[in-house]
């Protein structure tokens, strides 16, 4: 080889390492994509029978399948739950958790729930100082509604990156319930912790557009960091069963009866006053209303029901997750319902579970829900205005009258589910997308301060 031949050789050498030292400061690994190392921290995790709980259980069961390194903190059963403890540290497969001791301070009034909010909070931070070195991104919720904070905090002390998960919006939720004015200091307080809160995350993963949308309005600069990921059910444990083979629709005695199901949260976000009027008008009909869960207007309407002496009411307690398939299963409508004053800020995930189900929906929320969207594309049911009373009872009596048309709505609200991938398997791997472009970001920016850094000393 020539002297000039070989000046050329060693110079496109030299170019191609720069070249790839640049690439490789610039590109995710593949190394690095598959070495994450994540902390779950949420108030509610199985076996309480929080909805939110059950979906992040199988949310990490599908990302520890993928390869992540998952460790749940979260508290003692404190919802809704058969069993007052579970064990302080144990191991599902290869997923750590800790649960925390859990205080009952009037459970059911909103004071005593914000009262355990904090104070499961504080047990969040303690259990952050002691971890952050084991992980390298946090995965925050909403439950409690101030949780996030604490990822804020582990990002100012140790530079530990963190997603968040608005699955309620706060403090909007309590100003639309009337709990607070919209004037009041705490609200503009809350208001600029959560403006801090997302502007350092690196990720913010809401239910649904609206959501996005109030996220936007408090917040626009964090727009292009918003996912929209939804909920979702499993269509290969919740299967369409007949009524006639449920023992559950058996037991209770639904067999012979059109069911019409409201199973979850009877929430204050949550039209229960539109069914309860439904119920009136059909009342010397074969119709019977099952409710099955909990919530803050549930005692409300037992004790409605009674002053009314209606005979067409069955309540039910929260089922246990294996049940589920048989409960979801034991009825010939689902209903789903948001207060109209809560448009936007809370999604309802028994939405998803009622498609698996087979059975036609019933939705009542306002004219500008994206519920309205969902159910037109799926042509699984009906929609009705919040306190059209009259047009819901109608459309069950149709119902009951043509179960030939039921069966396909049904039908067709299952293969929506499968057909927009609603599924754990897809809904997984849209979080982990999530979780691995925040690990990214902040690596490129470490970098980019590491660069600058040394241009200052040189």
């Amino acid at each position: 080889m020539r002297l000039n031949e070989l000046n050329e050789w060693i110079n496109q050498k030299f170019l191609q390492s720069i070249s790839t030292e640049l690439d490789s400061r610039n590109k995710p690994s593949v190394k690095a994509q598959k070495s994450i190392k994540l902390s779950v921290v949420t108030q509610f995790f199985p076996p309480d029978y929080a909805a939110t709980g059950q979906l992040l259980e199988e949310l990490v069961r599908q990302l520890e399948k993928q390869g992540v390194d998952i460790e749940v903190f979260t508290s003692q059963p404190g919802y809704a739950f058969s069993s007052h403890t579970a064990s302080e540290v144990e191991w599902a497969d290869q997923i750590r958790i800790q649960r925390s001791r859990t205080a009952q301070l009037w459970p059911g009034r909103i004071r005593g729930k914000a009262v355990n909010g904090v104070l499961y909070t504080l047990r969040a931070t303690l259990y952050l100082l002691k971890a952050w070195r084991r992980n390298n991104i946090l995965l925050l919720t909403t439950a409690p509604p101030f949780l996030p904070v604490i990822g804020y905090l582990a990002y100012l002390l140790f530079r530990l990156p963190y997603v968040c998960i608005l699955y309620d919006l706060y403090p909007d939720i309590a100003i639309a319930l009337g709990v607070i004015s919209k004037s009041n200091w705490l609200v503009r307080l809350w208001r600029g912790i959560n403006k801090q809160v997302w502007l350092n995350a690196k990720g913010i993963i809401v239910l649904s557009p609206a959501m996005k949308q109030q996220v936007v309005a408090h917040c626009p600069e964090v727009a292009d960091k918003i996912s929209i990921i939804h909920s979702w059910a499993n269509p290969e444990v919740i299967v369409p069963i007949a009524k006639r083979e449920n023992w559950f629709a058996w037991k209770y005695n639904l067999v012979n009866k059109f069911t019409v199901l409201y199973s979850g949260n009877m929430g204050r976000c949550h039209d229960i006053d539109t069914m309860l009027e439904a119920a009136k008008e059909l009342q010397d009909e074969p119709i019977q209303f099952v409710c099955i869960g909990g919530g803050a207007k549930r005692d409300e309407l037992i004790t409605e029901v009674n002053r009314l002496g209606l005979n067409n009411f069955t309540f039910l307690p929260y089922q246990d997750q294996q049940v589920l398939p048989y409960s979801l299963t034991a009825c010939d409508l689902s209903l789903v319902s948001v207060d109209a004053t809560t448009e936007g800020l809370v999604v309802p995930c028994k939405f998803y579970s009622a498609l698996a189900s087979g059975r036609p929906i019933a939705v009542i929320c306002s004219q500008t829900s994206y519920l309205r969207e969902m159910m037109s594309e799926a042509n699984c049911g009906g929609t009705f205005d919040n306190g059209d009373a009259q047009g819901l009872a109608q459309f069950i009596r149709f119902l009951n009258r043509d179960p030939q048309v039921a069966e396909q709505m049904g039908k067709a609200g299952r293969q929506y589910l499968r057909s927009s991938h609603f599924t754990p398997k897809v809904i997984s791997q849209q979080y982990l997308d999530v979780l691995q472009q925040a690990l990214l970001s902040d690596e490129i920016k470490t970098m980019s301060e590491s660069d600058v850094k040394q241009a200052d000393w040189s």
